[in-house]
């Protein structure tokens, strides 16, 4: 008997738009946290200051979520989710009370990316508990669609915060936001009857296996691909005498992706063999953003070139959950997560520095060509038939 592995069915399965929309919302911070953070910091402190705060919460992030995502593995996902969304207010909150001192604000940026929750990674884990094998692929490209929506919704909710209540609001709503979608997501049943699996695990996590830490390298390619387009974007903006423009030619990107991934949840998405060609196809999709046309035709090549975004980061995840170890796979997927955040940290530094080469756009393709090399290496040989421990199908209440 076939299974209906439709977005449909994905959403009319029981608590699945819950757990999808509260780490949504959960989510939201991290395309918030940097804007708050860069619109206190040029109020309260310097331009410069305002680099280096995002910076640190964005350091936080990457070094706290494959450690919570690991406390996650060996412990429940409530517990850990609800201690880290009130560390990481607590984070914003000592921003805010700063007085205009870096050291202070400095360090509550870091808090406050460390305890960032790592709901991507808690979430990713309950598919397989929720929905049919078959349809957790559809699960896993639905989310990474959606989550173009927090690039657009995220700084939303700041510049709206920041316009009513000046720019310590913007800080204290991307901590309010993170609270309660993390509530939503934490109270689901799913989320507090499921439990990682008993193994004896390795102090490396999954980086023990070599073919996964392969492919974190080729992550960090992608995002560094992804992540030098704003920069290179704003450029362009800049060149073509309207800075404004840079918003609406990444939301055309974000759109694009948006586009993809639903297109990619009506295809079978086969294994790890596919990464290469994914991966390939971004890498091509970046090359006509080198003719930097007008801003209109730009933004349609700028929609073409997010398409395969969400295809390849589900193919990656996919792979994770069969390169992890058992007892991993939470971490294995937050260290997804942290090397797209890397590697898109890396992108957005390369490309302001290459501004003279066509915007810093050559940064985009280049990267993801290395990123292909490294995905293709991992795509080399099958994952090892290795028979994992199934989590167990929740109940419907």
């Amino acid at each position: 008997m076939s299974v209906d592995t439709s977005i449909r069915a994905v959403l009319r399965t029981p608590q699945v738009v819950r757990v999808l929309l509260g780490s949504q919302i959960g989510r939201l911070p991290t395309a918030s946290g940097p804007l708050a953070l860069l619109l206190f910091a040029r109020q309260s402190l310097s331009l410069a200051a305002a680099g280096l705060l995002v910076a640190a919460y964005t350091a936080g992030m990457a070094v706290g979520t494959p450690l919570l995502a690991r406390a996650v593995d060996r412990w429940r996902q409530p517990p850990v989710l609800w201690a880290a969304a009130v560390v990481s207010g607590l984070g914003f909150g000592a921003v805010t009370l700063s007085g205009g001192r870096l050291t202070g604000a400095a360090t509550g940026a870091v808090v406050a990316g460390l305890g960032t929750p790592p709901l991507e990674a808690c979430l990713r884990t309950l598919w397989p508990a929720l929905l049919p094998s078959a349809a957790v692929p559809t699960a896993y490209t639905l989310d990474i669609a959606l989550q173009e929506m927090i690039f657009v919704v995220g700084p939303l909710v700041t510049l709206l915060a920041v316009t009513l209540g000046g720019p310590s609001a913007g800080l204290l709503a991307a901590a309010v936001v993170q609270l309660a979608g993390t509530a939503m997501y934490a109270l689901s049943p799913a989320a507090r009857v499921w439990r990682g699996v008993a193994a004896v695990r390795h102090w490396a996590g999954p980086l023990r296996v070599p073919r996964f830490t392969v492919m974190m390298l080729g992550v960090v390619g992608v995002g560094a691909a992804v992540g030098s387009i704003a920069v290179a974007v704003t450029g362009y903006a800049e060149a073509a005498g309207d800075r404004r423009l840079s918003g609406w030619l990444l939301a055309a990107q974000a759109v694009g992706a948006l586009v993809g991934g639903l297109a990619w949840t009506r295809v079978r998405p086969g294994g790890p063999g596919r990464l290469p060609l994914l991966a390939a196809a971004l890498t091509v999709g970046f090359l006509p953003l080198l003719l930097a046309p007008g801003p209109v035709p730009m933004a349609g090549l700028l929609a073409v070139s997010g398409l395969a975004l969400p295809p390849v980061l589900t193919a990656v995840f996919l792979t994770a959950e069969r390169l992890a170890e058992p007892g991993t796979v939470a971490e294995a997927f937050a260290w997804v997560s942290t090397a797209f955040v890397v590697g898109s940290a890396a992108g957005s530094a390369l490309a302001g520095v290459s501004t003279g080469l066509r915007y810093g756009l050559v940064v985009a393709p280049a990267a993801a060509l290395l990123g292909t090399a490294a995905l293709a290496t991992v795509a080399a040989g099958h994952p090892r038939g290795r028979a994992h421990s199934q989590p167990r199908r929740l109940n419907s209440r």
